[in-house]
């Protein structure tokens, strides 16, 4: 009988390109088909007017999709929301990274896509806020809403035509949700 063992993040990084994205759940390789074009659309819309802020004050450093979040070890465990923010003194304190950025990101901002469960989303909520993440947003194209999670509570679905302040993570960034379905 052969053995398996859990996958690592280094494994993770040493899978070849077939095409798919990869996250590792608890050691479990968890493949994920490519974006269709309104989740890319509504992604770049999300991270285009998060990163101009933060660059414009020197805030921290945004990620783009397919950035991995290496929050949990022994079995590892590498997230990679759609956009992501690290706040400055945070980046100062770990340099310049080679491999997954150790531990979560302050602000994961995810957009949902036709194939994804709620379950699953919601699961996935729920790692970044334990591992760290101070503000999970969850884009919903085909409802046209944000939902922001501050803790497994602290939960508000934010309309089209309303505006999320998120100034407690992104100093002075406020979030006009009709914008990043524009």
């Amino acid at each position: 009988m052969t053995e398996t063992r859990p996958h690592t993040a280094d494994d993770l990084l040493e899978t070849p390109d077939d095409g798919f994205r990869y996250e590792l759940v608890r050691g479990e390789l968890a493949k994920m088909a490519p974006a269709d074009a309104q989740h890319g659309k509504v992604a770049i819309n999300a991270a285009l007017d998060l990163i101009a802020f933060v660059r414009a004050k020197d805030l921290g450093a945004g990620f783009a999709a397919g950035t991995g979040f290496k929050i949990a070890s022994n079995p590892d465990t590498v997230r990679a929301p759609d956009v992501a923010f690290v706040a400055k003194a945070r980046v100062d304190a770990v340099g310049d990274v080679t491999g997954y950025w150790p531990g979560a990101p302050d602000l994961a901002i995810e957009v949902l896509s036709p194939s994804d469960r709620f379950s699953d989303v919601e699961e996935k909520v729920f790692e970044w806020l334990d591992a760290g993440t101070k503000l999970v947003l969850v884009v919903n194209p085909r409802t046209r809403t944000v939902t922001a999670y501050r803790s497994r509570s602290s939960i508000r679905v934010y309309a089209e035509n309303e505006t999320l302040d998120a100034s407690d993570v992104v100093p002075g960034w406020v979030l006009t949700v009709a914008r990043v379905f524009a």
